[in-house]
Order: C-alpha cells, then structure tokens, then sequence
C-alpha cells in the first residue's frame, strides 16, 4: 500500500491544484516513467544535454506556464508563480534526477532580475523567450570571487551612445551554453560605490559571448563563459545602483527555496530502492531488516524524511502569504535551504549505511541520489552561510514574538507576486515572528514533543543568561552550534503546524521528535566543546542534553509503515 507521506508516481495525483497544473504535474511524471530507468541512469552516466527533456517542457510549455507571474501573461489564465505548484514539481525533478531540476532551477534565478525589472521590454521578451520553451541563466558568480557582489569584475564601459559595452567573466552559471537570456551583475567604470551596479540581460548566442568551458563533469552545464566588448543597450538594462545589488539577494531569496523540495524527491526515490533491497537481501538465514540496528536506521531516516516534508509544505504557506508587513519567510527560507537538504544528507547516509555496496551499483539510482544529495547544502550559500544568516533572527524569534494572523494551508491558485516586490534586501534583525510556543503546547501530550520543548526553552534561557559576548560573536566556529541549536527550533516548530494541519499521525511526530531530542543534545555536546565556549556556557550545554523517550511498541508501529515501503515503487525499466 502505497504512502500518502511520500510521493509515488504510481499512485500519483496532485487533486488540490487546478485541473492544468495536475496536467502537467502528471504529464511530466509520465515522460519520466515512459522514459525508463535505463535510459534515465544512461544519460546521467554519458552527461548527456537535456535536449530531449527541454523538447518535452517546450512541447507542453511546462516552464512557461509554472514561471510566468501573472503581470507578464498577457492574460494566460494558467500561467503564475505559484510557489506550492514549484515546489511540486521541484520534488519531481529531485525524484528522477538533479539534472533536470538544476536546469529548471537556474532558469528560475536567471528569470528573477527580470520579474524584479520595471524595463518592459526586456519582461516581454523573457515571456515570449519562455513561451519558446528557452531556458535561461544567473551571471553573478566568477571565479576569482564567488558570489561575492561587491567585487565583481564585469566591467561596463560607457559606449557614448547612452550603452555600454560589457566586458569580463563569469563562472559557476548553469545553462550558460544554452541560455537565451542570461542576467549579468557587474559594474559601470565611471561610478563608484554601489550606485555603479547593472544587472543587464545577455544572449549565449551573440559573437561577444564566449563559452569557456562546463566546470563540471556532468549533464549539468555549469559554465564559465567571457564577455568581450558586449554591447549593452538601453533595453537590457534590468537595475541600476542599489537596485541591483537588491535584485541579486533577492533573486537568491526566491531560487534558494527550490533546493528543498529538490533534496525531498532524491530521498524519497532512493528510499524506495534501499528499503526494498534490505528487505529482500537474506544476510545469515533473516532478511537485513530483521536486525535492530538497521530497523533503528532505516526508520529514522523516514522519520527525517517526513519532517523535511512537513517543514518544506508548512514553510510553503509563509512564502505565499509574504509581504512588506510579513517578512517571516526571510528565516524559513535559509532553514529550507540549510537544514533540509543537510536532513537530506543524513537520510541518504542512513541509508548507505544499511544497503552499503548496492549503493555503488551502476544500475540504481541510489547511486546518483548519493552524490547529488551532497550538491544541494553548497548551492545557493554554503550551509555556514545560511546558518549565520539564521542567526540573525534569533532573538527575536525566541524572546520576542508579535501577532500575526494565522496563516492557512497555501494551496490556492494565486500569483506570489510579492517575490518580485522584495524591496531593500536589509533589516532582517528587525523582522518579527509569531509565538513558536503554541505549536509545541498542541502537542505537549507527545513525550519526545515534550522533551524537546524542554531543550527549546532551555535555548531562550541561554540567550538570555549566556548568549556569547562581544568577543565571542566574532568566533563564527561558536556560532554555528549555536546557530545549529536555534534552527533544530524553527525545524520543529514548522514541523508541529504542518503536523496539526493535515492530522499527521502521532507515532511518526513522536518518533520524529526522538530524533530531534537526539540531535539537540549532540549539538549541545558540539558547544561543549568549542574552544571559546566560558565555563557557564559549558555547564549550560550539558545541562539542555536530554535522553527520548523509547517506546518499543510506537518504534513498532513506525517500522511497520517503513517495511511497506518494499516494493511499494520501482520505476519502469
């Protein structure tokens, strides 16, 4: 029997979206499964190009329909930017392959200076661009800097005319051989300061471009390309001055979300594999599942699996109902990028552990799943990124909390057009939050629930009474177990919202929860241990280490989910 937890292709059927988007949700699985499993594995061995699937999305204007927002639809009643629909179908990307998910995902953030522009032409001709099934490309990153924006080396000359002409390089910008439109940060030679920054919009295919080479042995088309003496009119133009520097972040604000939902359908494929292989290998006269400590790894790694997809779902709604007065989703965006796909990680290790060679084996997919799993925590900002960006909200997420209305399930057919509408990317230390208690008391009767409520509130003590000092806070190796403490919070307290919306049940949560007790004391133990850490700050981390509450029988009643998952779901051959 198939589980409604996670998804599968044979039982598939979106029913809460729109007839269209259940469409194409489903004809997009469906070209997978006709497609096969060996031709799937195949192409990702030889890092064929995606020719084949970027026919298909064209051919059913799949990326134009789900990344078209409404003001540039010319009236398309399908197309929007709906984030639960994106989110869908990042985890059907992540299921089948990264590959195809990266070249969607770059399309995505090449696509977002030009939603954020007010330059009409150059919307309408990335509208008409998508409707040509064209992908597009980010050109922010280079090779000498990284993503860091304030050095960037693309240089644009005043060509007299009111243009530039553009020269420089840029590196790590997927679909860069084939992008149609490619938004390139850099900055003017006559100013200085951030009022020189331009975003403008590119074509892979004018002669200035040059396409270096993918950095990358893989499908994915990672590139560095060099502009040389490109000609930059009027009409490519997308930000000027701050706006620019605002558009990138801003852009990285909306792409960094997908990582999540991509990470989710990665695990839920190899899952399949792993759980149905350790339950038919026959390993001294018992199957491998017979043994405790490979029922202890396989059912935690459900257990993370469901609350990446329960904080992915509940973090969903916050983007939707987003606005200038309602910025929580500045927080919850780097804990999907951060903590979910570092979730991913584990469940895939846990796993690994269980099934060990078979995870090599060519014709699996959960050898792909085990190296692309590990791209996902270093795209968008690494993990270290992400979680110093958390930080900042600590305080205020912990201490003190304001009203807000409640926000519902997010599953309506509406434009996110607040996304394109960020305004300034600062002031995240002003950004307030709702009570993160309530969720917790809904479920004080679950004892591992209750536990770690103790470790949350045992956290808002540290900050309170021993919260680093000056000194300290320039220690970011401290920081990050803090930071780590902090995130295991906003983990479960989304986990918990999502859990009382769609009545998930109460073994699982509470099995969950045993994980996370589990995971906030390591933690503790980790700031324990930093070579700043005062002695008060030491006494407080041993003192917040908590043991879960075991219970055999629910520990039973979860395994029973977990074994039925063998054979539940093998993609056609």
């Amino acid at each position: 029997m198939a589980d409604a937890l996670l998804f599968n292709p044979r039982t598939y059927d979106p029913q809460h979206f729109d007839p269209e988007t259940r469409r194409l949700l489903r004809a997009t699985v469906d070209w997978f499964e006709e497609r096969g499993k060996r031709r799937l594995i195949e192409d990702y061995r030889s890092r064929a190009w995606l020719a084949d699937f970027l026919a298909f999305s064209a051919k059913e204007g799949l990326f134009a329909t789900f990344l078209t927002p409404a003001s540039a639809a010319d009236g398309h009643a399908d197309k929007r930017w709906d984030t639960a629909r994106i989110a869908a179908l990042n985890e059907i990307f992540g299921f089948y392959g990264l590959d195809y998910w990266y070249a969607w995902q770059v399309t995505i953030l090449g696509l977002g200076p030009v939603w954020q522009s007010d330059n009409a032409a150059a919307r309408a001709r990335a509208a008409e661009l998508l409707s040509g099934g064209e992908v597009f490309a980010f050109g922010l990153s280079e090779k000498a800097h990284g993503a860091d924006i304030y050095s960037t080396d693309m240089l644009l000359e005043p060509d007299g005319n009111g243009g530039f002409r553009a020269t420089g390089s840029k590196y790590y910008i997927g679909n860069g051989n084939a992008a149609a439109l490619v938004s390139v940060f850099g900055r003017r030679t006559d100013v200085e300061g951030p009022d020189g920054y331009v975003f403008f919009a590119a074509d892979s295919r004018h002669p200035a471009y040059h396409l270096v080479k993918n950095v990358v042995d893989s499908s994915k088309y990672v590139s560095e390309f060099r502009l040389e003496d490109y000609p930059v009119g009027a009409d490519d133009v997308l930000h000027t001055g701050r706006a620019a520097f605002d558009a990138a972040l801003n852009t990285v604000n909306v792409g960094k979300f997908n990582l999540c939902t991509a990470s989710i359908g990665i695990c839920e494929h190899a899952m399949y594999e792993a759980v149905t292989h350790a339950q038919n290998r026959i390993l001294y006269g018992r199957p491998v599942t017979a043994f405790p400590h490979v029922r202890r790894e396989l059912t935690d790694a459900y257990a993370r699996l469901v609350g990446m997809k329960l904080f992915s779902d509940r973090a969903v709604d916050y983007f939707r109902t987003a606005g200038p007065d309602d910025r929580r989703y500045l927080l919850f965006n780097p804990m999907t990028k951060m903590k979910v796909t570092t979730e991913g990680e584990k469940v895939i290790d846990l796993m690994w552990d269980v099934i060990a060679a078979k995870g090599f084996e060519k014709d699996n997919y959960f050898a792909q799943a085990a190296v692309e799993i590990r791209g996902l925590p270093k795209l968008e900002g690494t993990v270290h990124v992400n979680l110093a960006l958390i930080l900042k909200f600590m305080r205020n997420h912990l201490l003190d909390p304001a009203q807000y209305a409640p926000v519902p399930t997010r599953l309506d057919a509406a434009d996110d057009d607040f996304l394109f509408r960020q305004g300034p990317a600062r002031g995240l230390g002003s950004v307030r939050f709702h009570d993160w208690r309530p969720a917790f008391d809904a479920y004080a009767a679950l004892p591992n629930v209750a536990r770690f409520r103790e470790q949350a509130d045992a956290l808002c003590t540290f900050v309170t009474t021993a919260a680093p000092d000056e000194q300290q806070s320039r220690d970011l190796d401290l920081l990050l177990a803090v930071g780590q403490l902090f995130a295991l919070v906003v983990h479960g307290q989304l986990i918990l919202e999502q859990a009382q919306l769609t009545g998930l049940d109460e073994d699982v949560l509470d099995e969950l929860f045993a994980v996370l007790v589990r995971d906030f004391s390591a933690h503790a133990v980790e700031l324990h241990g930093k070579d700043s850490a005062t002695e008060e700050q030491q006494g407080w981390a041993m003192g917040a280490v908590r043991r879960p509450v075991i219970d055999a029988a629910r520990s039973a009643r979860v395994w029973d989910r977990v074994e039925a998952l063998s054979g539940a779901y093998e993609m056609a051959p």
